[in-house]
């Protein structure tokens, strides 16, 4: 079980994997793996991917070293930094479906959130997935089941993943990343169960800086006034976190796309290339505004553990907070609020979310939702107010 230790609180999916991968095993022709963020679909995928191309135990590790860094030729891998995957990457990566294995026991092709496939798309890799060849196996990855077409739900054996625990991600990130127990254990929580940011919590003080500045901004939000500069600050912070995220990375491509164009550091780009380094370019900067609508999304998932943790603050006297470290200001605000204004503000936070996906601005998007969040609290004194007058 060692393999798949970084699998965390998924053991009968990794005993079903396990057994499929087996060399005595039969694997379906295609899987389709699902679960919410952070439950580890991707690594799983990739994880079993390694295990059915090893042609044995031992060669398992250094065959995922090579599918993780997406170098091994038995891996094709279709990802995408766009919000829908278009029909052209469908169509370029299905040829190699009908490639026998170069080095393996299957030729494995993944497609990571399926999910974000149109109906068009997704009615080319059907084809593909109608006449699978004998060694080729497909490994499907969204959210859920319902975020793909019935026939090719159909057509792929299903495998749901649940939620990890917070212990469970503490003790990979302090037996994987050697983090202290308490810090991993925050880092967890914080994450809300979510693998990967939990890591990057636990790993990277500015993110973790930034999540505790969001909280702290929220916290401060009384006045129309707080609610705009609240939206103003959060933005920034989000830009920053995209930065951080994109910056890197953009660097480490180009500087390798030179390097296999056989163009040396600091000199010029041919005529005959720059159309392959605009390209680049522009894929980047699609990615760069991905990762800010996903900073923008992280802050509202932020935003809604807050609110939740007022709502449940009000309703149980032993609630098991998310944001602990906040839980005096947080029982004021459930004392000041009520049941009814706790779920108001968590509804607020879920409205910013859909108009995000609707594309309105996030700036305003954030202004709005705090100006909700603060006149809500007015309101509701407003009307205990005529209540007393009636009274009287």
């Amino acid at each position: 079980m060692e393999f798949w230790a970084e699998i965390v609180g998924q053991p009968e999916a990794v005993r079903t994997l396990q057994r499929a991968s087996e060399p005595s095993g039969a694997p379906a022709h295609a899987w389709l793996i699902t679960g919410p963020p952070g439950s580890g679909r991707s690594n799983l995928a990739f994880r079993f991917a390694a295990a059915l191309i090893a042609r044995r135990e031992e060669e398992r590790d250094a065959v995922y070293a090579q599918v993780a860094a997406r170098t091994h030729p038995d891996i094709s891998v279709l990802s995408t930094e766009r919000v829908i995957i278009p029909i052209e990457d469908v169509r370029r990566l299905i040829p190699a479906a009908y490639y026998a294995p170069a080095e393996g026991r299957y030729r494995v092709l993944v497609v990571e959130d399926a999910d974000r496939m149109n109906e068009h798309a997704s009615n080319v890799l059907l084809k593909a997935l109608e006449e699978p060849p004998e060694r080729t196996i497909w490994i499907l990855c969204a959210p859920s089941e319902a975020d793909l077409l019935p026939t090719i739900r159909s057509r792929a054996r299903s495998l749901r993943l649940v939620t990890p625990g917070v212990a469970d991600i503490a003790r990979l990130l302090s037996e994987r990343d050697g983090i202290e127990a308490a810090a991993a254990e925050r880092a967890a929580r914080l994450a809300q169960n979510h693998i990967g940011m939990a890591r990057r919590l636990a790993t990277d003080a500015d993110a973790m800086a930034r999540r505790d500045r969001t909280i702290e901004v929220a916290l401060g939000v009384e006045t129309l006034g707080d609610a705009m500069r609240a939206g103003s600050v959060l933005v920034k912070l989000a830009e920053a976190d995209a930065a951080a995220l994109t910056e890197q990375l953009d660097a480490k491509e180009r500087e390798e796309a030179l390097r296999s164009l056989g163009i040396a550091p600091g000199a010029a780009i041919p005529p005959k290339m720059r159309g392959q380094i605009k390209q680049l370019e522009e894929d980047q900067k699609r990615r760069a505004t991905r990762s800010l609508r996903d900073s923008i999304d992280r802050i509202l998932t932020d935003l809604l553990s807050l609110y939740r943790d007022v709502l449940v603050r009000e309703l149980t006297d032993d609630p098991g907070l998310v944001n602990r470290e906040h839980a005096g200001r947080i029982s004021e605000l459930a004392d000041g609020w009520g049941s009814r204004r706790a779920l108001a503000a968590v509804s607020a936070v879920e409205a910013a979310r859909e108009r995000l996906v609707r594309g309105v601005a996030p700036g305003l998007v954030l202004e709005a939702m705090f100006a909700t969040i603060a006149t809500g609290e007015r309101e509701r004194d407003d009307v205990e107010r005529e209540r007393d007058d009636v009274g009287r």
